[in-house]
């Protein structure tokens, strides 16, 4: 009886922000350690957040704040993605994004008139409905498509909650009849964004992260493998659904060992 055959190794790993590396209290433990590990073996690794409140170069000032060395070039995020999307097919965009997130656009021509393209990101307090409603115009009336920066639905201020990019992303869908191209974890497009970015076969790409559903559920959806950790937003129930890690640890600090033994 031969033997299974081995799964290929790993060469590329992306890491998600927060709850994997690190939460509101600080970096997690021996995660810093992980990173410089993984980068002394020769692996390449890239961190991927559904954040569209900062640009690349903040979050890469953020990283190297709490002691993961970066540059804006290794974040992938859903402004990274649509301005990526919109400048390969030379497009113009009706912008709803926060002007932190602005520069990751450098280069896109915007329009409120005629454009191309409606981008929806997590505009906050600066929702107004004369916004929302420009929007629904544009995609209804002009024929703009619509690109959503992620379906997230509410996130935890330090208020309470707070709805994010994904109600308004839907209003509009639903208003308009029309489906919008998300660009943000759990779809397929955002992964293939990153894929052809890397230049490595997806089944040596592993993601890691703290939600099931959108780091490991979407990176398994395009053929990398998915790991699962026990930290942030990790709950045991995770592991009761249909969706099966390729492997879960206790914290990312754990990782270096899982990929090489």
């Amino acid at each position: 009886m031969s033997a299974a055959p081995r799964a290929p190794e790993i060469a590329a790993v992306l890491l998600d922000l927060d709850g994997t590396l690190y939460t509101a209290e600080g970096p997690i433990p021996g995660a810093a350690e992980a990173v410089r590990a993984l980068r002394a073996h020769g692996v390449t690794v890239r961190f991927v957040t559904n954040t569209t409140t900062r640009s690349r170069r903040a979050l890469a000032e953020r990283l190297n704040r709490m002691g993961f060395p970066a540059v804006p070039e290794e974040i992938y995020s859903p402004p990274w993605a649509a301005g990526c999307f919109l400048r390969a097919r030379g497009a113009r965009a009706f912008l709803l994004v926060p002007e932190g997130a602005r520069e990751d656009f450098a280069g896109v021509p915007e329009d409120d008139q005629r454009p191309d393209y409606v981008v929806v990101g997590d505009l906050g307090e600066d929702w107004t409905f004369e916004r929302l409603n420009r929007a629904f115009r544009l995609i209804l009336e002009e024929g703009a498509g619509l690109i959503g920066l992620g379906r997230t639905r509410y996130w935890r201020a330090a208020d309470g909650l707070r709805l994010d990019v994904g109600p308004f992303v839907a209003a509009l869908e639903e208003a308009t009849g029309r489906k919008a191209l998300i660009l943000g974890k759990p779809d397929p497009a955002f992964f293939r964004l990153i894929l052809e970015d890397l230049k490595v076969p997806p089944e040596r790409v592993a993601m890691v992260g703290d939600d099931i559903e959108i780091d490991v559920g979407g990176a398994q959806g395009v053929g990398m493998r998915g790991v699962l950790v026990r930290t942030g937003k990790f709950r045991p129930a995770d592991l009761e659904g249909s969706i099966r890690p390729d492997a879960v640890l206790g914290s990312v600090a754990e990782l270096p060992v899982w990929r090489f033994g």
